[in-house]
Order: structure tokens, then C-alpha cells, then sequence
């Protein structure tokens, strides 16, 4: 199952995962993970890890937090979304962990 236009790609290297992050920063965005048990054509409800992460200033926030999702949901799907205050929505989202994978 494919769950976005990453996902056609090879998974993220840890330094091409903080430079996305690096890039939701620089749009002024703001970072949020969200993780689901399974991908299915049916379900494309994603809870979210926590609070949208307002208070993040640097990639090591986010990806601290990214670690502290993995080892609380260890079988789930991973991923990063930036929230746009202005359009008042989802812009952006990538996956940065799959269960049948072992790093970022």
C-alpha cells in the first residue's frame, strides 16, 4: 500500500527526514506527527501524536518526538505534517517510519 508520493521512493535517509523539517521551518509551518496500526484503501484516519508541536524551534524537536512515537506505538506507521496557521490546514506530510523498517 502506498500512502503518499514519497512512498514511491526508496525510504528517507535520517539527513534528507531533517531537511524536510528544515523546509516546514523555513514556510514558517507548523510540525505535527501523526501515526496509524495499519494502511488500507479504507482507513485514512491518522491520530495524532500530541498536540500540533508549537513550540518546536529545530529539526532535533521534532525528531525527538518522532522517536518518543516510535517507541510508544512501535508497529505503526509514522508520519510528519506541517500545519498552514493561515489556510487553516494540511499542506504538507511525509512518512518517516514504516514497521517493516528500522531507521528514520
Amino acid at each position: 500500500m502506498k500512502t503518499e508520493t514519497f512512498s514511491y521512493l526508496p525510504p528517507m535517509t535520517a539527513a534528507q527526514v531533517v531537511s524536510q523539517i528544515e523546509y516546514i521551518f523555513r514556510e514558517k509551518l507548523i510540525p505535527a506527527i501523526e501515526y496509524t496500526d495499519r494502511l488500507a484503501a479504507d482507513k485514512s484516519y491518522w491520530s495524532m501524536w500530541k498536540l500540533p508541536l508549537f513550540g518546536a524551534e529545530k529539526p532535533k524537536d521534532v525528531l525527538a518526538e518522532i522517536e518518543a512515537c516510535k517507541t510508544q506505538n512501535p508497529g505503526c506507521y509514522i508520519k510528519v505534517v506541517g500545519y498552514d496557521s493561515i489556510r487553516q490546514g494540511q499542506v504538507l506530510s511525509f512518512v518517516v517510519h514504516r514497521p517493516d523498517q528500522s531507521t528514520a
